[in-house]
């Protein structure tokens, strides 16, 4: 006991220490703000210790913007803008990209998809055109849709031997019901050969507007020289009018479910979880204090002193929660023995409860706090985390002041504001759990 409290000293003196050299230089970042006559946001956080420019541009299109039979659009689109433009073929895309050393990247999520651009300063200009090609020009070639379909296709199909991607397929599917988040991001088999041309092109018509964008510029970049640059490249992007999309409810129904994958393992796969929170609740600090102490804190949280620790069950035990633009999701995961599996959900289950029905000590709130505030920093100490950072949280409305804010609004929870949350977002009679396991040898009570 000694050991481990010694332990935890050392920990939030070295957090602490860390917070000191970092926060100073993370808390005092200034960004500039401006809305360009097109509507394009962007901010631009100017610093001159490397000469690297980090670029990220957020269109608000992602998975909840497509259609049910278009399942996997938005991400189709992401791969596929690089893979040709009215200028430039995807091989010359790659070629140029790869002859400055620059990355130039797509990739679409849940809300939103991003282009991120990583360049020398020096090859700032032919960044951009690069960049403001494959964003204004692109043309989804015919060919590299057929490839790039049977590409993800092929990635599904092998996905279905991962017990863990089974496990998380359904959950999702169980959780969100029939909105969008409850389908998995690539789409599947059957939707992506629905997807056509047309659909690609009126998907990217429809929504890649800068009224509809975030540019997020870090680096060595001085306001004029990013003044210049989007003047030149991006001074042509017209505005639109964006369409009405009828998002699917989240249902939230209060029910038990229970999904058990038969599979020949050694290990059961275990998901047990819930509907959860959007990214703009208010209680979002609090349910990050309990969720670290619940199960996110590593090896200091409740779940892996018990289920690993004092049990032997698991080498890892872990929740989480996934917080979106609409409502978001809580999960624990965990691997271990199929004739184990029933013990391992009794502790998690009695952990939970625990969660909600006792409060916790002063000392463990504290280490919570001192571990989310310190760690705080980590998330700005690079200018690609910088441009990223700043265009999430434009696009979640936290604030031009939510850096300097963030660790009140940690430390300011309190121990019933961390039951207060816990009894009303985690439940024990109404969850979703799934088990991918040999289900003969687990032999599931539950």
């Amino acid at each position: 006991m000694k050991s481990e409290k010694f332990k935890r000293l050392v920990l939030i003196s070295l957090l602490y220490a860390i917070v000191c050299l970092l926060s100073v230089n993370a808390l005092a970042l200034e960004t500039t703000r401006t809305i360009t006559p097109n509507g394009l946001t962007v901010l631009h956080s100017e610093n001159h210790n490397l000469p690297i420019v980090m670029v990220t541009l957020l269109v608000k299109a992602g998975q909840r913007h497509e259609a049910k039979e278009k399942a996997g659009l938005a991400n189709l689109s992401a791969k596929l803008l690089g893979e040709g433009t009215k200028n430039r073929s995807s091989r010359e895309i790659s070629e140029e990209i790869d002859f400055i050393g620059a990355s130039l990247d797509a990739s679409a999520g849940n809300d939103f998809t991003t282009i991120t651009l990583s360049v020398l300063k020096k090859d700032l200009d032919k960044g951009f055109e690069l960049f403001s090609d494959i964003l204004l020009n692109t043309t989804f070639p015919q060919a590299e849709i057929d490839r790039k379909r049977e590409e993800i296709k092929g990635s599904l199909r092998q996905q279905e031997e991962d017990p863990s991607f089974l496990a998380g397929r359904a959950f999702k599917k169980e959780v969100f019901g029939k909105h969008p988040y409850g389908r998995l991001i690539q789409g599947s088999t059957d939707t992506l050969d629905t997807i056509t041309q047309d659909d690609l092109v009126t998907f990217y018509s429809d929504f890649f507007l800068p009224n509809n964008a975030i540019l997020s510029v870090a680096g060595d970049l001085t306001s004029d020289e990013l003044n210049a640059v989007m003047k030149k490249y991006l001074g042509v992007w017209k505005k639109a009018d964006l369409p009405l999309i009828p998002y699917g409810d989240i249902a939230g129904e209060k029910a038990k479910k229970i999904i058990k994958i038969d599979k020949e393992l050694t290990q059961a796969n275990i998901i047990l979880g819930n509907l959860g929170i959007s990214r703009d609740n208010p209680d979002y600090y609090a349910v990050s204090v309990m969720n670290y102490l619940l199960g996110g804190g590593g090896f200091s949280s409740r779940l892996m002193q018990s289920v690993r620790d004092k049990m032997g069950l698991a080498y890892d035990v872990h929740s989480f929660f996934s917080a979106y633009k609409e409502r978001g999701s809580f999960q624990i995961g965990v691997q271990t023995k199929n004739e184990s599996a029933n013990v391992a959900l009794d502790e998690i289950l009695r952990q939970i409860e625990r969660m909600r029905s006792e409060m916790v000590s002063d000392e463990e709130l504290s280490d919570a706090k001192a571990y989310l505030t310190g760690s705080f920093s980590r998330r700005l100490d690079t200018s690609r985390k910088i441009a990223d950072f700043f265009a999430s949280v434009e696009f979640y409305g936290l604030g031009a002041d939510y850096i300097s804010k963030y660790p009140s609004f940690i430390n300011s929870v309190t121990k019933e504001d961390v039951l207060r949350v816990a009894k009303k977002y985690l439940d024990t009679e109404h969850y979703v759990l799934v088990v991918v396991a040999n289900q003969e040898k687990a032999m599931l009570k539950y």
